[in-house]
């Protein structure tokens, strides 16, 4: 009986895992849609919901390097893109791969940007983005991102 007993445990520990995952990735494609619909907006302030506050906290993008806390991240993506662009377009890949540890989750996926610039021409640019996100008091929040495209 209690060889049956461990394999019906294993058996269900196995099956929590397959059906968290699932939760898990349906959760974070739909944060992801509307992380990316905020951006899309042209106001950086509009994808602050979903990013933890702490201002020690560092984001890499591709320019410039590094941002030291939401804010400043905030105010150099308005500044350095969205005031120079008529219109952005980030369209995140079909390729989003979710990984979680208790209250810690890491996501990973490719995107376009499309844009047009104020002084005229546009920029088209393929990228990637890993974000890891912490849960905090119920909501899951970016804690670091790194955002990078390869070299053209």
């Amino acid at each position: 009986m209690k060889k049956y007993t461990w394999f019906a445990i294993a058996l269900l520990v196995i099956c929590s895992n397959f059906l968290f995952a699932k939760d898990d990735e349906a959760e974070f494609k739909d944060l992801i849609t509307k992380y990316y619909a905020a951006w899309n907006t042209m106001k950086a302030s509009n994808a602050a919901p979903f990013y933890a506050q702490d201002p020690e906290l560092v984001f890499f993008d591709i320019a410039p390097i590094k941002y030291n806390g939401f804010g400043e991240y905030q105010d150099g993506a308005q500044k350095n893109f969205f005031d120079i662009a008529t219109s952005c377009k980030l369209t995140p890949n079909n390729d989003l791969k979710v990984t979680r540890r208790g209250d810690v989750a890491w996501t990973t996926l490719t995107f376009h940007l499309s844009a047009v610039l104020k002084q005229g021409g546009t920029m088209e640019l393929d990228g990637r983005q890993t974000s890891i996100w912490e849960k905090r008091n119920g909501k899951w929040l970016i804690v670091h991102e790194h955002i990078s495209a390869p070299q053209q």
